[in-house]
């Protein structure tokens, strides 16, 4: 290998990585966009919901169709087309003039990464056959994600504040046309042989995914136990079952379940998702909370989750020298633990904290995930065999896109529900007028529009009441989430091999893609 050709690699590795940012940015750019979207377009609160998750979860229901076409149609084609696709739906959306149609265009942005996000890391592998190589490629892809998904929030309050939410979908088009051409002159293009496409499989995924969300998402507009929600959870139950028999049967399932059985993939991809699921999730309540119950501007609420991507690039590097001495297992297991701890930190927030209560907080959990998100990803790469490596990819991303829109949906649902009955409890018997009362306890962000109409006792009571309520609700989710990372943990320590199963050779000597010849 000589050191143009290395160079080469890198510099491919590097716009894959802008493509993946651009992703991963996408991910949580409207969280803090939510007051100015709710001013211009007024959503109810599970259209907010829907616009912030609707990305993730077409993101996760398809990732697992696209992966396994990735190693068909070629995973640079399906790099830059999936860009195409995300750059075409972001002009939609920031035109948009309804809610539905911002929902509409993030879940279009969503199939679009869909296809390009599998790709990424499948590329990846097919670069660097070389275990440790491979390693630290991971490291970058990892770091690139957590922090484009966690400053997310920063971008999208600075284009909030100085031109308006539209902007967060304007500043795609761009990235997006930059990381294309650089992929075309530098990404070598790879394929595996070719098999029959699932198309069954395709649809019951994605169908018993997206339905699994909508019943937690609109679980407390609804009713946890009304007819349309208690529907779609049997719906979903039995969707996904049906894919989950297709894979055993199938003649070329779209999803093989032998590499499920190997603890590498299954445990490795188990904790990404119950990670994502737990993290996100808290990133969409502290977002709020920093709005809604500290009064911070969208700008000042992006600046302040900064440590939280700051801890993961520290995890994330931390999780390479503990992988290549001890192996994958203990940086899992001992992210979890430490993501753990965060969330019992974040459950002690009163309605008096402050910020200065979520820094420890973030810094934490950001280290936590690090850890373990790099050290996971890399379990599960490094046993897919090469010829499936988009497959890899594919599980490695479904598991945590879908762990990342379950975390905002649960927790969403589970602040919501909580939110409005004990806020409703404390405003019964004031001399509020029952219209505002409701409207308070419909949307966290509300208390703080209707304040300015009400005379100075009811206000104060109101906004006391408010936070009060909030962080009653934050209390809980950090409860939930803190008790995932810990049963993850014990299962990761029982079942994760103390060294990752590696199922294709490993070459003695540095391998050099045949593509790379030709640029």
């Amino acid at each position: 290998m000589t050191r143009t050709s290395e160079v080469r690699r890198w510099a491919a590795t590097l716009t894959v990585c802008l493509g993946l940012f651009l992703l991963a940015i996408d991910l949580t750019v409207l969280n803090v966009a939510v007051p100015d979207l709710h001013t211009d377009l007024q959503p109810s609160m599970s259209q907010i919901q829907w616009i912030i998750d609707g990305y993730a979860l077409v993101l996760g229901g398809c990732v697992l169709a696209t992966g396994s076409l990735t190693d068909r149609i070629g995973r640079r084609r399906a790099f830059t087309t999936g860009l195409l696709l995300c750059a075409t739906a972001s002009l939609l959306g920031a035109l948009a003039q309804e809610p539905e149609q911002v929902i509409a265009a993030r879940g279009a942005m969503g199939a679009g990464a869909a296809l390009l996000m599998p790709a990424t890391l499948s590329i990846i592998h097919q670069l660097f056959p070389e275990p440790e190589l491979r390693r630290r490629a991971i490291a970058l892809w990892t770091a690139v994600i957590g922090v484009g998904g966690l400053t997310g929030p920063v971008l999208g309050g600075w284009l909030v504040e100085h031109f308006s939410w539209r902007a967060a979908f304007w500043i795609n088009l761009p990235v997006a046309a930059i990381a294309i051409t650089l992929a075309l002159i530098l990404v070598p293009e790879s394929r595996a042989p070719h098999t029959p496409i699932d198309w069954p499989s395709i649809v019951l995924s994605a169908a018993g995914l997206l339905t699994l969300v909508w019943a937690f998402i609109e679980s407390p507009t609804h009713g946890w136990t009304s007819t349309p929600v208690l529907t779609a959870f049997g719906a979903a139950a039995l969707l996904l079952t049906g894919f989950i028999v297709r894979q055993h049967h199938a003649r070329f399932p779209m999803l093989p379940i032998p590499l499920l059985r190997i603890p590498s993939i299954s445990m490795g991809a188990a904790a990404l998702a119950l990670m994502s699921f737990a993290c996100f999730g808290a990133l969409f309540v502290v977002t709020l909370y920093l709005q809604g119950v500290l009064g911070y501007t969208p700008w000042q609420a992006g600046v302040r989750t900064l440590p939280l991507p700051a801890g993961l690039v520290l995890g994330a590097a931390a999780a390479l020298p503990l992988g290549a001495r001890w192996g994958n297992r203990l940086p899992i297991v001992t992210g979890l633990l430490i993501t753990t701890a965060s969330f019992a930190i974040l459950a002690t927030t009163s309605a008096t904290s402050g910020y200065g209560h979520l820094i420890a907080f973030q810094a934490v959990a950001g280290a936590g995930a690090g850890l373990t998100v790099a050290a996971a990803t890399e379990t599960v790469m490094g046993a897919t065999p090469g010829e499936q490596a988009g497959l890899g990819s594919a599980i490695n991303d479904a598991t945590r896109q879908v762990g990342s829109a379950l975390g905002v949906a649960v927790q969403g649902s589970l602040l919501a529900t909580l939110y409005s009955d004990r806020l409703s409890d404390r405003l019964t018997g004031t001399d509020m007028p029952a219209q505002l009362a409701r409207a308070a306890t419909e949307n966290v962000l509300a208390p703080h529009t209707l304040a300015p109409r009400l005379p100075s006792p009811t206000r104060e009571h109101l906004l006391t009441a408010a936070r009060e309520s909030f962080t009653e609700g934050l209390t809980a989710t950090a409860l939930l989430a803190g008790l995932v990372t810990l049963l993850t943990a014990a299962a990761a320590a029982y079942w994760l091999p103390t060294r990752p199963t590696h199922l294709h050779p490993q070459p003695a000597a540095p391998a050099q893609p045949a593509a790379l010849n030709n640029l």
